[in-house]
């Protein structure tokens, strides 16, 4: 099922299951525990990410390909950071490039987001995917000139400013994606394909992902955790391809569908 989060013509937020031809019927309840899809058609007037995270945990350096193009060895465990909830874009808004703390060096990441869909802790990989509400597309942007040399490199900085996670364009729940490590996965900039591979490069697949995290730490529902990307990021090129304003960048993912968002400057 393919989920939306939108606000309604009265300016309430709400969510609906979407439907082939792009009709919504609104969901009544809690999608982590009970809800009821209703025969009420949805007044979508924007749509918004489709969930409100309680946390978001992000993976780096989770393909071979991308290890490969960055000179780094395979790491022995995940590499995890954090952003915070305020980094969260809806489809369609823009990124903004920061201007307080200025960077120059903003990259993409096109990204499979996993979200938690109830409390997991110490789950056995065996089970990991029982404890996923289910999936979307994700851009993990991340300003490289603090990520590797500005304070010393802070990954966490880095990937943290406001607009530097859009989410979308649906929620696809997991029973539509049963095997989240066989997905197209793609970056698409300005109509010229940037990052074009498949989830099956995972270095950690989902499962073993949710394993680590999980292991005497306690994933609330609603926790969102990005994958890690592919190789194609910006800051591999050659010349490096940095976003700028008027740029149009769309995450692209199979089963999920395509996240588009515009590049301005962050407003003053």
């Amino acid at each position: 099922m393919r989920i939306i989060r939108y606000i309604n013509d009265r300016g309430n937020i709400e969510m609906a299951k979407e439907h082939v031809d792009g009709s919504h019927l609104v969901i009544e309840g809690d999608i982590y525990s009970e809800y009821t899809v209703t025969n009420r058609l949805a007044k979508v007037t924007k749509h918004l990410a489709p969930i409100s995270p309680t946390a978001i945990i992000g993976i780096g350096l989770n393909y071979k390909f991308h290890a490969e193009e960055t000179n780094s060895p395979i790491p022995q465990y995940p590499i995890m950071f954090m952003k915070l909830p305020s980094s969260i874009q809806n489809p369609d808004d823009p990124i903004e490039l920061p201007g307080q703390l200025k960077s120059t060096k903003v990259d993409y990441e096109c990204e499979l987001a996993v979200v938690i869909g109830k409390k997991a802790k110490n789950i056995n990989r065996k089970y990991a995917l029982e404890y996923v509400l289910g999936y979307t597309c994700a851009n993990d942007v991340s300003a490289r000139d603090w990520q590797k040399h500005a304070g010393g490199g802070q990954w966490c900085r880095s990937k943290t400013f406001d607009t530097f996670c859009p989410l979308g364009p649906a929620l696809v729940t997991a029973d539509d994606i049963l095997n989240p490590n066989s997905l197209g996965i793609k970056t698409i900039l300005n109509d010229q394909t940037m990052q074009d591979w498949n989830t099956n490069d995972m270095i950690f697949d989902v499962p073993s992902i949710i394993e680590f995290l999980s292991a005497s730490t306690t994933l609330l529902p609603g926790t969102v955790i990005l994958t890690g990307t592919p190789q194609g990021v910006g800051m591999a090129q050659q010349p490096p391809v940095w976003l700028k304003a008027g740029d149009i960048v769309s995450i692209e993912i199979e089963g999920i569908g395509r996240l588009t968002n515009p590049v301005t400057n962050e407003n003053p």
